[in-house]
C-alpha cells in the first residue's frame, strides 16, 4: 500500500462498474444487484450489449472503468471462460494499481474462492480451451491467470456465507458500496500550490510500521497552511479504513461536543449522546477500539484535547493513524507523538504563483505588475493565507491603488501583518 498520492481528487464518472458473466447471473443475482444499487441512488455501469464482441473490449468499456470509482466483479461458474469478463479484470486491476483510491469488491457467486484463485473446476475447464485457442499466445492466458489470482486476494464476499439468501447477500454489498460513495473527500485548495512535496513526505511517515498505529504532529505559524495540507493527506488515505474523520477547529469547540462530532462521524450515525468528558472517552474507547481508524485533530493547542479524543496508541485497531495540526511544537514534544513535521513557508516561486492566481486568475502576474507583485508577496513572508488575501484584495485592481497598498503595507510591523490582512474579509 503507497500513501502520498492526490489522485484521490479525481471526480468519477461512475460510482460502479459491474463486470459479470451474462449467461450466469444477468437476469438474476446481477440484474438484481443492479437495480437495488440503482435505488439507492448508486450511478452505475453494467454492460448489456451481449452482440458483437470480438476479442478485446471496446473502447467505450475502457472509459467506464476507467472513470468508475468502484468496480464489483461477480465470479460467477463461467466468468473465466469469457475472454471478454477477462480483459474487463485485467483493465479494473490495472486502473487500481495506477490509483489505489479505487475500489474492488470480488463477489463470489456460486463458485469458491479459492477455485478462483487457483483456477480449478470450471476455471481449470476454462483455462484449458483458452490454452489451446491461444497456444501462440501464452503470455495473454497468463496475464488472465494473474489477475485472477491477483483479485482472488482482496477481500470480497461469498454467497454461501449467507446460505443461499441473495437479499440478505446483496443488502451487504449495497451497505459497503454506499459507505465508500457517501465518504466524500475535503476541499483542499483551489490552487493547490506545493501541495504535493508535502503529501509524499507525509505519506511516508505515515506507512513506516504499517501494521501499527501511528501518530502524526504537523506544526507551524499561523497561515502557514497545516490545515491545508493536513486535509490533503487526510484526502489521499481516507479509502485506506474502516472509519475517519476531520475534526476541525479543535481550540474553538467544547470536549463533550468534539468527542460526539468524531463519534458520530467515525460511526456514521447522527446522534450518539455523550453526557459528559469521561463518558465521551470511554464511550470512544468501547466503539472504536478495534476500528481501523483514520483521526485528524486540526489546531490543538492543549494536550488534554489530546488525551480526552484520541488517547494514544492504544485506543482504536491497528493500522489506526491520527493527525495533529497545532502551532506549538513545545505541545507536540509533550504528547505520544511518533513524528513531527514542520511546515515551512513558501519559497519565492511558490508564493508568486499563488499569489498570481488570486490577483489575476493566472499562475503569473500581467505585464506591468511583475515588479509589483514581488514588492507586495515580500510582506506575506511566505504564509499561503496571507498570499491569498493579498491577492484576493488587489484583484482588478490598477497600479495606483497597487503602489497605495505597498504603502500602508510597509507600515504595518512584520508579526501584524497577518492579523491586519484578516480584517480585509475578502476570502
Amino acid at each position: 500500500m503507497t500513501y502520498g498520492s492526490s489522485s484521490s481528487f479525481s471526480r468519477w464518472k461512475y460510482d460502479v462498474f459491474l463486470s459479470f458473466c451474462g449467461q450466469d447471473t444477468r437476469k438474476t443475482f446481477t440484474g438484481y444487484l443492479f437495480n437495488e444499487l440503482a435505488r439507492n441512488g448508486i450511478h452505475t455501469f453494467k454492460d448489456d450489449n451481449e452482440l458483437n464482441r470480438g476479442e478485446d473490449i471496446s473502447s467505450k468499456l475502457m472509459e467506464a472503468i476507467e472513470g468508475s470509482r468502484i468496480a464489483i466483479i461477480i465470479f460467477s461458474k463461467n466468468y473465466a471462460s469469457s475472454t471478454w469478463c477477462l480483459g474487463e479484470l485485467v483493465k479494473i486491476l490495472d486502473c487500481r494499481t495506477e490509483d489505489r483510491t479505487r475500489h474492488l469488491l470480488p463477489v463470489y457467486y456460486e463458485v469458491d474462492r479459492l477455485a478462483v484463485r487457483n483456477q480449478r473446476d470450471t476455471y481449470a475447464e476454462a483455462f484449458t480451451r483458452h490454452e489451446k485457442r491461444f497456444e501462440m499466445e501464452m503470455e495473454k492466458v497468463n496475464m488472465w491467470r494473474a489477475a485472477l489470482r491477483e483479485a482472488a486476494d482482496i477481500s470480497g464476499w461469498d454467497q454461501g456465507s449467507f446460505n443461499g439468501h441473495d437479499v440478505e447477500f446483496i443488502n451487504k454489498i449495497i451497505n459497503q458500496v454506499v459507505t465508500i460513495v457517501s465518504d466524500t473527500c475535503l476541499h483542499v485548495a483551489e490552487h493547490p500550490i506545493g501541495l504535493n512535496s508535502h503529501i509524499e513526505i507525509l505519506g511516508c511517515f505515515l506507512e513506516e510500521e504499517f501494521g501499527l498505529h501511528r501518530i502524526i504532529g504537523i506544526y507551524g505559524s499561523a497561515g502557514i497552511g497545516k490545515t491545508t495540507i493536513a486535509k490533503a493527506i487526510f484526502n489521499s488515505i481516507v479509502n485506506h479504513f474502516e472509519g475517519s474523520y476531520f475534526l476541525a477547529n479543535v481550540r474553538e469547540k467544547s470536549l463533550v461536543f468534539l468527542q460526539q462530532q468524531l463519534l458520530s462521524g467515525v460511526m456514521k450515525k447522527k446522534c450518539i449522546d455523550i453526557r459528559n468528558e469521561d463518558h465521551g472517552i470511554k464511550t470512544i474507547k468501547t466503539f472504536l477500539r478495534s476500528k481501523k481508524v483514520l483521526i485528524v485533530l486540526d489546531d490543538v493547542d492543549k494536550a488534554e484535547q489530546f488525551y480526552k479524543l484520541v488517547g494514544g496508541h492504544g485506543w482504536f485497531g491497528l493500522g489506526s493513524r491520527i493527525i495533529l495540526t497545532t502551532r506549538d511544537e513545545h505541545l507536540l514534544n509533550s504528547l505520544d507523538v511518533d513524528k513531527k513535521y514542520m511546515v515551512e513557508t513558501m519559497n519565492q516561486t511558490e508564493s508568486l504563483q499563488l499569489f498570481s492566481w488570486h490577483a489575476f486568475r493566472q499562475n503569473h502576474p500581467l505585464e506591468g505588475f511583475v515588479q509589483l507583485s514581488n514588492d507586495v508577496i515580500t510582506y506575506a513572508g511566505g504564509l499561503p493565507l496571507a498570499l491569498e488575501i493579498l491577492g484576493s484584495h488587489l484583484y482588478k485592481r490598477n497600479q495606483v491603488e497597487w503602489e497605495s497598498e505597498l504603502m500602508k503595507l510597509r507600515k504595518i510591523p512584520n508579526d501584524q501583518i497577518l492579523e491586519k490582512l484578516l480584517s480585509y474579509n475578502v476570502l
